[in-house]
């Protein structure tokens, strides 16, 4: 039988810490990293971070121009070349968050909500010429209030 002294039983206390800590610090960046745009579950999260952005140019394939946009995390989406759900799919939103430059209202979501936001998507799926620009649900853009106070109404709608 092996008898441990208090200073040894601490010693290996010790080393067990540390060799948690350790291992909590270099796990940790790789979990962040495995999925940093993954779309948080529900329509508007509580830790959900929005902003606008002044002098932050944009030109959409109408030759509309933009200089303020809301910078805000986002859900994965279809984006549509108009705010209804039978609307061709033009581009996805697969990163967040995203910036949107303007909102205007279309077919309602599930919710009752009316509220689309417009943007140019991460990727395009048809109507290359569009380059991914088109609308997403209000459900997609992660904040509070819709529409967002301060940023402008589409133009065109």
């Amino acid at each position: 039988m092996r008898h441990t002294t208090p200073h040894g039983k601490r010693r290996a206390a010790l080393a067990g810490a540390a060799l948690s800590l350790a291992l909590t610090a270099a796990l940790a960046p790789a979990a962040a990293q495995a999925n940093p745009s993954a779309p948080r579950a529900g329509s508007a999260d509580a830790t959900a971070t929005c902003s606008l952005r002044q002098n932050q140019p944009h030109k959409d394939t109408l030759g509309n121009y933009f200089s303020l946009d809301l910078y805000c995390d986002n859900l994965a989406s279809d984006a549509f070349g108009r705010p209804a759900f039978n609307a061709p799919v033009t581009g996805r939103l697969k990163f967040s968050p995203s910036w949107f430059v303007c909102w205007t209202e279309g077919d309602a979501a599930p919710d009752g909500n009316k509220i689309w936001y417009y943007t140019q998507s991460d990727e395009v799926v048809s109507l290359p010429g569009i380059k991914g620009w088109g609308m997403v649900p209000a459900k997609v853009v992660q904040t509070q209030k819709h529409p967002y106070p301060g940023l402008p109404r589409c133009p065109w709608f």
